[in-house]
C-alpha cells in the first residue's frame, strides 16, 4: 500500500508581526498554522543566513528529523526532507521561511494521524519539500501485520506446488509406462520379423522342387517317399 500526497507553497499567505536582528540574522515572531484547523501559535522563526549550512542547523535544532536520514515517529521509520534550492530560498525570506516552519512543526501530529487513520499498518513514511515547496508525503503499509494471511498464502502455494508436483510425478510414471509398452511392441514386432522367412525354388518337377523348398527351409534333406511327375 503506498500514498503520495503534494502541497503547494503556491499563493500561500501570511504576515511576521515583529521582528528583531542579531548580526545579518533576524529573527521574527509570526503566527504559525497548526495541523489543527483554525489553530495557530506564536513562534520565532530566524532569517538572513548567508549559507544553508548554517540555516539546516537552525532548522535541526527546532526539528532534528528534518534531512537527517530516517527517525522514527510513532513507531514508523519516517523521512523528512527539504530541497537545498528551497532552503535558500528560504533562508532570507520570511514568508518562505515561516510557510517552511509551520509544515516542518506539523509533521509529528500529521504522522500521528497518518497512523492512527491507516487501515492496516504503516511500514514507512516520507515526506519530501521539493524546490518550489511543493509538498510530497509516502507511505506504505500492510494489511497483514501479524502475518496471518502471508501465513495462510504460504500453506496455500505449498499445497497448490504439492499437488502440481504429485501430478507431474504421475503424469511422468503414466508417460514410463506407455514407454514400456511401446517398447514391447517394437520388441514383439522384431521379434516376429526375426521369426519370418520367404524361399523358393523352381524347375519341372514338382517333387524335386517341393524337396528344394524343404531343404531351403529346414536347411536339411527331406526324408520318406516321393513322387514322380515328369513335363
Amino acid at each position: 500500500m503506498a500514498m503520495e500526497i503534494t502541497n503547494s507553497y503556491s499563493n500561500y499567505a501570511g504576515s511576521v508581526t515583529s521582528a528583531g536582528k542579531e548580526g545579518n540574522v533576524t529573527t521574527s515572531t509570526v503566527e504559525l498554522k497548526t495541523s489543527k484547523p483554525g489553530v495557530t501559535k506564536t513562534e520565532q522563526i530566524k532569517t538572513g543566513y548567508s549559507n544553508v549550512n548554517d540555516y539546516t542547523k537552525y532548522l535541526q535544532g527546532k526539528y532534528s528529523y528534518m534531512n537527517s536520514g530516517t527517525t522514527s515517529m510513532q513507531g514508523v521509520p519516517t523521512t523528512v526532507s527539504v530541497s537545498g534550492d528551497f532552503l535558500k530560498k528560504c533562508m532570507d525570506d520570511p514568508e518562505k521561511a515561516k510557510y517552511l516552519e509551520e509544515n516542518l512543526a506539523a509533521i509529528p501530529d500529521c504522522a500521528k494521524s497518518a497512523v492512527a487513520g491507516c487501515c492496516g499498518t504503516l511500514t514507512s513514511l516520507s515526506y519530501h519539500v521539493d524546490a518550489n515547496g511543493n509538498i510530497s508525503v509516502v507511505s506504505s503499509g500492510t494489511s497483514d501485520p501479524d502475518g496471518k494471511i502471508a501465513r495462510a498464502n504460504a500453506k496455500r502455494q505449498a499445497k497448490e506446488k504439492k499437488a502440481a508436483e504429485e501430478k507431474a510425478a504421475e503424469r511422468r510414471k503414466e508417460k514410463k509406462a506407455e514407454e514400456e509398452k511401446a517398447a514391447e511392441r517394437r520388441a514383439e514386432r522384431k521379434r516376429q520379423k526375426e521369426g519370418t522367412f520367404t524361399v523358393s525354388a523352381a524347375g519341372t518337377d514338382v517333387k524335386s522342387v517341393t524337396q528344394s523348398l524343404f531343404v531351403a527351409a529346414s536347411g536339411s534333406s527331406p526324408t520318406g517317399g516321393g513322387f514322380d511327375i515328369k513335363a
